[in-house]
């Protein structure tokens, strides 16, 4: 059902295979960003009802810096060739930020994952994308 509504959202904007990789990095990673949140989401309320302090706060501990730097560190082994680029050209991307809660370093590699995330989702590869997010919370 949600794959569903996110294919009509992107049908309906005409966003094509060939558009995707005339975006830079950074809006690849702007909407991956939203990718991942909404993912984290969906999963912690899957697990039941719970006050929105604690689901924010668990949250957090998957969508900081960080933790997304070592997702990417851990699971780039598992992407191919291509994908291992996309994280690449996101890592590499100016950014002209500071991070303020996480080391320069860090937020690069999360900035890459979530690249990647952009990608997949804007390419409409959703088993892919599927299979990126499960083994980022397997990590």
């Amino acid at each position: 059902m949600l794959i569903e509504f996110i294919e009509n959202i992107l049908k309906d904007n005409n966003v094509s295979h060939t558009d995707v990789n005339q975006y830079s990095p950074l809006v690849l990673a702007y909407i991956g960003d939203s990718v991942y949140e909404v993912f984290i989401r969906t999963l912690l309320v899957s697990k039941g009802n719970a006050p929105v302090y604690k689901l924010h706060k668990q949250s957090v501990a998957f969508v900081k810096a960080k933790a997304q730097s070592d997702i990417i560190h851990s699971i780039i082994e598992n992407l191919t060739e291509e994908e291992q680029e996309i994280v690449r050209r996101g890592r590499n991307a100016k950014s002209g930020t500071i991070p303020k809660n996480a080391d320069v370093t860090e937020y690069k590699y999360a900035t890459g994952f979530e690249t990647l995330l952009g990608y997949l989702y804007l390419r409409k590869d959703f088993d892919r994308l599927t299979e990126v997010l499960k083994m980022s919370v397997s990590v």
